[in-house]
């Protein structure tokens, strides 16, 4: 048995998985998910690994099939509709953007302006691209609540503030290592930033922060607590995989950076919000354009001692083995 820490719409738990047994499947986990989320199995979306990275789940399959270790989190979300069983359906999903109706204004990216979609009101939702250094996620949410993306650096400081005030919910056993080694690594500029980051500046900023994935559509929300629901606000990411960049809405698509509205009121807990409808339209049209990178097979180049890495989870064994956190994709 060893331990695997789940973070879920209603808070977070552990379970011990038997990762030796042969007759220990994905579906025997996902009933103990169930009984930790109440997300019924076929509804299930889990992540791992920082950037997350989408779970396959066939349940006949022994649960080595995900390839989880000891200490891994796992961040379980709840689909609209029965997730995917295999990486065949899963390739059903991935549906090029459907046709603009006639009657609605195009969405679109010339070759002098952002990707954008136009939505009912008229407004252009736009995609906000930040410099690949990575610190993305945080010039992201600096761009969002600061309308300065050059403040990533005070948004790592929000994060280390955020886990230093709750040891309780942030110990070592949710971050992979002591809290103050956390805390150390995220302060860093090279330090990748993921879901704990976006949980903590969500609850900071008291704004729901939506990660549209652009490879999938899906959207994460990550609520602030208390302060989220209807009559409060929320603010959109957009994630390719192993990128952020915002989502801001204009008058138009060339307007001033001050004209960007970068948080909207809530008005429905789900994803027919129209700001989120935007979301996922802008998804498909960075899809259709490839702008997505899949975590488990990009090739990266360790930036420190030069050699060449498969996915993330060898980057993450690389970095744990050397201390080198900074990577190239080739």
């Amino acid at each position: 048995m060893a331990p695997v820490r789940l973070r879920h719409p209603k808070g977070v738990a552990t379970i011990n998985v038997p990762f030796d047994s042969d007759t220990y499947t994905v579906q025997d986990l996902q009933q103990e998910i169930y009984a930790a989320s109440q997300i019924l199995p076929s509804r299930q979306s889990l992540k791992t690994g920082y950037p997350p990275r989408h779970l396959d789940l066939v349940p006949e399959l022994p649960v080595s099939s995900l390839g989880l270790k000891g200490g891994d989190q796992l961040i379980v979300g709840e689909e609209a509709e029965p997730a995917s069983r295999s990486n065949s359906a899963a390739k059903v999903d991935h549906k090029p953007p459907a046709p603009v109706a006639a009657s609605s204004p195009p969405s679109s990216a010339s070759s002098n302006g952002p990707v954008h979609v136009t939505t009912s009101d008229g407004s252009v939702l736009v995609h906000r691209v930040v410099p690949d250094d990575n610190s993305c996620l945080f010039a992201s949410v600096a761009l969002i609540f600061e309308q300065d993306m050059s403040k990533a650096q005070k948004m790592r400081q929000i994060v280390a503030e955020g886990i230093k005030k709750d040891p309780v919910t942030y110990n070592e056993a949710i971050l992979g290592m002591p809290p103050s080694k956390y805390i150390d690594t995220i302060l860093k500029p090279l330090t990748w930033g993921g879901a704990i980051e976006l949980t903590i500046l969500a609850a900071h900023y008291r704004t729901e922060i939506c990660s549209v994935d652009v490879e999938t559509g899906r959207i994460d929300q990550f609520t602030p607590g208390t302060d989220g629901g209807i009559g409060g606000m929320r603010c959109i990411v957009v994630y390719s995989g192993i990128h952020y960049d915002a989502a801001t809405l204009a008058p138009m698509v060339d307007a001033p950076a001050d004209w960007h509205q970068t948080m909207f009121p809530i008005t429905s807990t789900d994803t027919s919000d129209s700001i989120l409808v935007a979301a996922k339209k802008l998804a498909d049209i960075l899809r259709s354009k490839k702008a997505y990178t899949n975590t488990a097979t990009f090739d990266l180049k360790c930036e420190v001692c030069g050699k060449g890495l498969k996915g993330e989870n060898e980057a993450r064994a690389h970095a744990e083995q050397t201390g080198h956190t900074r990577f190239g994709e080739y």
